[in-house]
């Protein structure tokens, strides 16, 4: 895994050419992902940089690479799986390799095929390259975006670009004040989605899209290269469960080529279960695997790990997490550069830290839940579209609208008699039910708190736009389906695979996702959704499939996900930071708060008459981006942005 940065000088552009050390600057603050060795390429048009965590290919796998005549450089941050089958496909038609490593594939794969050639590619990647032949600059991100890339024109017309915001937020002329709209779809779902970043002049290249830029050219030409078919298959049980097994056979061992150690997070549930269980058939030694465990017994699942880890004797070890890990919040504006309240993010770098003590690659479960199926909210979903579909719109709104209005908000209740949610879920249509369900604050409550400035900023913007567009993308008249397909483009990429990049990278370890092997997922789309849930099931098939290998305990249990007792610990040990962030003048002279609603929010919740954990966190972890951003990080470009033209 690796880091990559870079500038692309248009002939248009008023920029000066790419310096080496301007591009060196922006490639070291990407160490952390490549701390193995960086090496920078500039020529009148662009600079590209390069930070090497060494994988595959430990001698001659260095980057920048360039074809034999140095006409085509690329910088790449991933794993090409198939690399090995394409080399004799290359070589055919010409092509000599000089190297063993998957990324001197992709310059031998561009010459032939040009964009064509992401289409060959299987894995998870983020690669920029230039072609002086045909003076192109191109820049591609994987089909699920496991792998990330941010870009932003400057206003002279240069673009830079990066793994992670850190690497160009510096870059003179890019705008990088707050933007009011990533600041609603970040409160509202706890992270910023793609393309948006929190600045106004950044943005992330969507995954399955490419960016192509001619040097003669005034703009760019963004074009989405992927997407799954919208079919549905019938298919005998028994033939899928014979076909799963196969894809997910062949998606673990591809996984498992490395020239440094590897091992597997196993976390108990059936995603990581499934994945170790066919590891350890394709592996002479035991699978090296780690856990973390919490100190609050309803959040814990060490134990069904251990059913797993003796099961296949892997080397297993466990860590506990306790409120006293919380404090590294402050770590989170470093580590992710925008707001991200995902609070799980904590547990997943400290299990990255865990498994790095022995390993360089760790494989994940990570996609499962949205392939397969396996979100309770799936489940629930259908159940409603079954009732929103018997009656009419009008009907609904009414009776369901009604009830929604009256009920009360009862977050102290077990969870049968919170049915607040469900009536203004039912009340509404499909998409703006789901986008309900999965975000973190409903849209009267974000009006309750923000300031009547900062409502005016946002002109009448809410997130629920971004689901609509994509709804209206995925081209599917199946309702788990299209759940599943916004999923794909804004939870799994815009938070599951950042929360693992970041914390990973961050530790220098690379992490691999054989649930979301791209012909996995092709593959899974196909299948009818009864094979996916069934009843009350979640991800029947997968757990069918892979009876004879996990106990039924594990299969079988109801579902927990890496989850914290966040609200409890807000109460608790996390009560006094949060009520000096809520506080600071970094959160309140940002504008976006009403102060007085602040405080009510957290007078209540630390009384326990309403759990406001949700809103509160992600309040948290914004107050702790304003507050290391007016630190330092970003300050200089602050002031760069006032005078940044419109």
């Amino acid at each position: 895994m690796c880091g990559i940065a870079g500038l692309f000088v248009p002939g248009s552009s008023r920029a000066e050419a790419p310096q080496r050390d301007r591009i060196a600057r922006m490639t070291d603050r990407l160490v952390h992902r490549g701390p193995d060795g960086g090496d920078v390429y500039v020529d009148q048009y662009v600079g590209l940089g390069h930070r090497r965590l060494a994988v595959i290919d430990l001698v001659t796998g260095q980057q920048p690479l360039t074809n034999e005549d140095g006409s085509v450089v690329v910088v790449y941050n991933g794993e090409i799986y198939n690399f090995v089958s394409l080399v004799p496909e290359l070589e055919s038609h010409g092509h000599v390799f000089h190297t063993h490593s998957d990324t001197e594939v992709i310059v031998h794969a561009w010459e032939q095929w040009g964009p064509g050639c992401l289409d060959r590619f299987r894995g998870m990647f983020a690669f920029a390259l230039w072609d002086a032949r045909t003076r192109t600059f191109f820049m591609a991100r994987d089909r699920l975006g496991v792998k990330p890339l941010y870009y932003g024109v400057d206003h002279n017309g240069a673009l830079a670009f990066g793994s992670e915001l850190k690497a160009i937020v510096d870059h003179p002329g890019l705008d990088t004040r707050i933007d009011p709209q990533a600041v609603e779809e970040y409160l509202a779902l706890g992270y910023v989605p793609d393309p948006r970043t929190i600045h106004r002049g950044m943005r992330k290249l969507p995954p399955a899209h490419y960016l192509h830029w001619q040097a003669d050219a005034r703009e760019p030409t963004l074009r989405r290269w992927w997407m799954p078919a919208a079919s549905s298959t019938a298919i005998d049980e028994g033939e899928a469960i014979e076909a799963l097994r196969a894809l997910i056979d062949e998606s673990v061992r591809i996984r498992m080529v490395s020239d440094v150690p590897i091992g597997a997070f196993l976390s108990g549930g059936v995603d990581s279960s499934v994945v170790v269980a066919t590891m350890a058939a394709h592996s002479a030694q035991p699978v090296q695997t780690c856990a973390i465990g919490f100190d609050v017994a309803s959040y814990d699942e060490t134990r069904f790990a251990q059913m797993v880890a003796s099961r296949y004797r892997t080397d297993h070890r466990v860590r506990m997490l306790t409120p006293d890990d919380f404090a590294l919040v402050g770590k989170l504006p470093t580590m992710f550069d925008e707001p991200f309240a995902d609070d799980s993010a904590l547990p997943t770098f400290r299990v990255c830290e865990f498994a790095r003590e022995r390993v360089t690659v760790a494989l994940s479960g990570d996609g499962g839940d949205e392939t397969f199926g396996g979100y309770r909210r799936y489940r629930m979903h259908l159940a409603e579209q079954r009732l929103r579909d018997a009656m009419p719109a009008g009907l609904r709104r009414l009776v369901f609208g009604s009830l929604a209005r009256w009920y009360p908000k009862a977050d102290w209740a077990p969870r049968f008699l919170r049915a607040k949610t469900t009536f203004r879920g039912l009340s509404r249509d499909a998409i703006g039910a789901y986008y309900d369900t999965v975000s973190i604050t409903d849209a009267d409550t974000r009006s309750w708190y923000y300031a009547p400035g900062f409502e005016r900023q946002l002109d009448g913007y809410r997130t629920a736009e971004l689901f609509e567009t994509h709804a209206r993308d995925a081209q599917t008249d199946d309702a788990l389906e299209l759940i599943q397909r916004i999923d794909y483009q804004t939870w799994l990429a815009g938070c599951m695979n950042v929360k693992v990049d970041r914390a990973s990278m961050a530790c220098s370890l690379e992490v691999r996702e054989p649930l979301m092997d791209h012909r996995l997922v092709e593959w899974a789309m196909t299948l009818p959704s009864a094979l996916k849930i069934r009843g009350q099931e979640g991800k029947y098939l997968l757990k069918r499939a892979f009876e004879p290998d996990l106990p039924r305990d594990v299969l079988y249990r109801p579902k927990m996900g890496f989850s914290t007792p966040i609200s409890t610990w807000l109460r608790g040990p996390l009560r006094e930071p949060l009520g000096r962030r809520l506080r600071d003048p970094a959160l309140l002279d940002a504008g976006i708060f009403d102060p007085e609603r602040l405080t009510r929010m957290y007078d209540e919740h630390c009384a326990g008459s309403r759990d406001w954990s949700s809103s509160l966190w992600s309040i948290l972890v914004l107050g702790e981006f304003l507050h290391h951003r007016g630190a330092g990080v970003g300050a200089a470009t602050e002031r760069a942005a006032a005078a940044t033209p419109g």
